[in-house]
């Protein structure tokens, strides 16, 4: 049906995905992190897949630093309800079940109606959390350097005289 409808129009079809290095970034972290808690659920290679649903669960339920909420509480406006829970009721879950319809829907209005306010509250966190590794990690590596100062790195092509200090660290040099 589409190969038709590209002959229709005359248009040259071709899959493609756009290339997005910071989304790429997050993208290879979370899979590294699936990865990771897949290995440690299965025994043996060949049964991953059966654990995989399990795993994601896992994932998407546990509290992210960067944001200080759950994947699945951005989502979806309210915590997952885990197995266990059900199993073994929980105040939240018995609060749930002796509420009636109309009130149940309320409720979960309102916990929709919050889920924006709960979005930029992980937002607001991970950018206090970008500026705190970004601290760190200046805090680590970033030198002083001063009009005159000689850098040299041993094995490596680094042989300057630092010219004019500017903001952050950056510098103007002159090759030695």
């Amino acid at each position: 049906m589409m190969n038709e409808v590209c002959t229709q129009f005359k248009i040259r079809h071709r899959n493609s995905t756009p290339y997005r290095p910071k989304m790429n970034g997050a993208v290879e972290a979370a899979n590294k992190n699936i990865k990771r808690i897949l290995e440690k659920m299965t025994e043996t290679y060949k049964d991953w897949h059966e654990k995989l649903s399990f795993a994601l669960h896992a994932y998407r339920t546990s509290v992210r630093t960067s944001t200080g909420a759950t994947p699945f509480s951005l989502v979806y406006g309210m915590e997952a309800v885990l197995p266990v829970e059900v199993e073994i009721p929980s105040l939240r879950v018995l609060m749930e079940v002796e509420l009636e319809e109309a009130e149940w829907v309320r409720n979960r209005y309102e916990q929709l109606n919050l889920i924006e306010e709960k979005r930029l509250s992980a937002l607001c966190h991970g950018q206090l959390y970008q500026k705190r590794m970004m601290r760190a990690h200046d805090k680590k590596t970033r030198k002083n350097l001063s009009c005159g100062a000689s850098v040299e790195r041993a094995f490596s092509e680094w042989n300057f005289k630092v010219v004019e200090p500017l903001l952050r660290g950056a510098f103007f040099k002159k090759e030695l």
